[in-house]
């Protein structure tokens, strides 16, 4: 079965966010002494992700 994937298109102000969350994710499971196995694999897609420019234009 083919695995469905999803696209995310962020701004600059919205891709900080979204690593500043994941690290306080992690730091917070670690402090909990949880493991942080998922949330290293989404850190890590995020990080790797291509970044694209695009113009939106406003009809």
């Amino acid at each position: 079965m083919k695995e469905q994937k999803y696209h995310l298109y962020l701004s600059d102000d919205e891709y900080s966010e979204v690593l500043q969350s994941l690290i306080r994710l992690k730091n917070s499971l670690i402090a909990q002494g949880r493991y942080t196995d998922g949330v290293d694999d989404v850190l890590c897609k995020v990080l790797s992700a291509k970044k694209r420019k695009f113009k939106i234009k406003y009809i």
